[in-house]
């Protein structure tokens, strides 16, 4: 278990623009239960998490045309039993943290692993995810308006 000093910052990189910090699995469980589209961010006190995925989410979440109709993430190493059902939903892939997963109506429609984030830009994380979006987003969400 990380200290709280040290992940806090951590989670309010994603919190300040608009992620629920799902810290319970019973959070989970209900974020997994709403309509539409959902983007979870696995996150990490890792390099890669830090230098790639929460800024590459952030650049993703603030410039795409059309958006996820929610944004959620879990804390690998901090809250692991929120984590682990996470997982759940992601399977067949193994765990993996950082990790960035689309859901529709709680289905996983697209998984970006740990060595899809490693050795990327930031930018390169972003377009990644502005694609994913155009693809399973409709303009029809609060975000897209």
């Amino acid at each position: 278990m990380y200290p709280k000093e040290l992940t806090d910052p951590m989670k309010q990189e994603l919190v300040s623009i608009g992620f629920e910090d799902l810290d319970t699995p019973e959070k989970v469980e209900a974020a997994m239960k709403r309509e539409g589209v959902t983007l979870m961010v696995v996150n990490s006190v890792c390099g890669c998490a830090a230098g790639a995925a929460r800024p590459g989410v952030k650049l993703a979440v603030q410039n795409a045309p059309v958006k996820p109709d929610h944004l959620v993430t879990v804390f690998a190493g901090v809250d692991k039993e929120a984590v682990a059902k996470a997982r759940e939903y992601m399977l067949p892939y193994p765990p993996s943290s950082p990790s960035i997963a689309i859901f529709k109506d709680g289905d996983l429609m697209h998984f970006i692993q740990r060595h899809s984030i490693e050795g990327r830009s930031a930018q390169m994380i972003a377009e990644h995810l502005i694609g994913a979006f155009q693809e399973f987003c409709t303009a029809t969400n609060d975000f897209a308006r």
